[in-house]
């Protein structure tokens, strides 16, 4: 039975029991969520996360997180954790784990860049082999290795909880990847996850190829990162042809790779025949004029289910950019594009300004904006709406929700 919402109270007297000194910080996070009406009956999430802050705070600490979940133990209407940015080690993972094996209503749990390794990754991955409640996890950024990515892809092969699992910037390599890979053809209840920036030491992309393998018979991903994989158009060839025989992927991230033209060809032919795929990044390609053509043309005549689609940096120049343009007045499902960090000129800041003085695009959905300067028109950059799942992006109100993210607005993957 949970306790009555007074966390802040239980939390004094748990520090007292424990001869533990208060953490400020915890203090007040705490006091505010005893003020929410609707504690009760919705469930909160305590947003710890040691970064969002314009004053500093001081940093959650493994004897900190200690107190934390012993006063949480039966407090069930704290459905999500963020403690992203803090200072947790091992020991805290092991705390970490200890609470996932007895909490049955933690629903969400950020921990992106603390100081957990192989070891906590063992301990928490472990935990979730018998958690029955965990939704969503974040471990971006904690260098848990190869071999500590390998202990969660043996638990996607038992669990059937989780929905969402963040492994980005986690130094895992490619024994981990293959792992999470065939892992993944038996998993039916994970729907996104995050593998950017692994540490690989072969060019032969051999993940790509069992990530490839995976797609052909997976059913319920719907969400995947593969950023900063060092991919290439053979990479991207095996991608689209596991693609045609997928029928529940609808977002691809394939940013920071080196893919060129004859990668988005394939691309390209894929979309003319693809019906589910949704959210395309290209972030950091190169691409280039003839790439962009190749998409273009496919969104123009075939395509009428790709909503989101971003070419940033791809040295791309006016002639692609344009032809992109003339691509959405013949296409109206797409809703969201991002083209900043390529070659503008005076075509092309002339055709997506009249995109936008049309509302062909709204200023929300893209991330540029046309001014006037001596008469003549010029675009302006807007906040870049594909990267929440990335570390860098606002944690704080600053920017629009739906304008930073399009990818939560058109791919409600779960409730967190």
């Amino acid at each position: 039975m949970s306790v009555l919402p007074d966390l802040h109270l239980h939390y004094v007297q748990a520090c007292q029991n424990l001869s533990q000194p208060e953490n400020p910080f915890i203090a007040h996070v705490l006091q505010e969520a005893d003020k929410n009406a609707e504690i009760s009956t919705k469930g909160i999430t305590l947003k710890l996360a040691g970064n969002n802050h314009l004053v500093p705070v001081p940093r959650v600490t493994d004897d900190d997180l200690g107190v934390l979940v012993s006063v949480l133990g039966q407090a069930a209407f704290v459905t999500g954790l963020d403690l992203a940015y803090n200072l947790l080690t091992d020991a805290g993972a092991k705390t970490v784990a200890t609470f996932l094996q007895e909490n049955s209503t933690l629903q969400y749990l950020n921990l992106m860049f603390n100081d957990i390794g192989t070891s906590g990754a063992e301990l928490i991955a472990g935990a979730l082999s018998s958690n029955q409640s965990l939704v969503h996890l974040r471990m971006t950024g904690n260098k848990i290795g190869n071999q500590g990515g390998m202990f969660f892809a043996s638990m996607l092969k038992i669990n059937s909880t989780l929905k969402k699992l963040d492994l980005g910037d986690c130094d895992v390599g490619l024994k981990c990847l293959v792992a999470t890979a065939i892992a993944l053809t038996q998993n039916k209840s994970l729907k996104a996850i995050n593998l950017n920036r692994p540490l690989l030491s072969s060019q032969q992309e051999e993940t790509t190829v069992h990530i490839a393998q995976m797609l052909r018979t997976n059913s319920s991903l719907v969400e995947l990162h593969l950023g900063k994989h060092e991919m290439k158009n053979f990479g991207v060839e095996r991608l689209c042809d596991a693609l045609y025989q997928n029928s529940s992927l609808r977002y691809l991230d394939l940013s920071c790779n080196n893919i060129c033209w004859d990668g988005a060809k394939f691309l390209g032919e894929l979309l003319k025949k693809n019906q589910t795929l949704e959210i395309l990044d290209l972030d950091a390609n190169r691409i280039e004029d003839v790439g962009i053509i190749y998409l273009s043309e496919a969104l123009a005549t075939r395509n009428k289910t790709l909503k989101a689609l971003s070419i940033v940096s791809n040295n791309i120049t006016g002639k692609g950019l344009v032809a992109l343009a003339q691509a959405m007045h013949s296409n109206i499902t797409l809703s969201h594009i991002y083209i900043w960090g390529n070659k503008f000129d005076r075509s092309t800041c002339a055709a997506f300004s009249e995109l936008i003085t049309l509302e062909r695009l709204q200023l929300g959905c893209i991330d540029v904006a046309p001014y006037k300067v001596d008469g003549e028109i010029r675009l302006a950059e807007l906040s870049h709406g594909l990267a929440k799942h990335r570390y860098w992006s606002p944690r704080c109100a600053a920017v629009d929700p739906g304008a930073a993210n399009a990818s939560l607005a058109i791919v409600a993957v779960s409730e967190y």
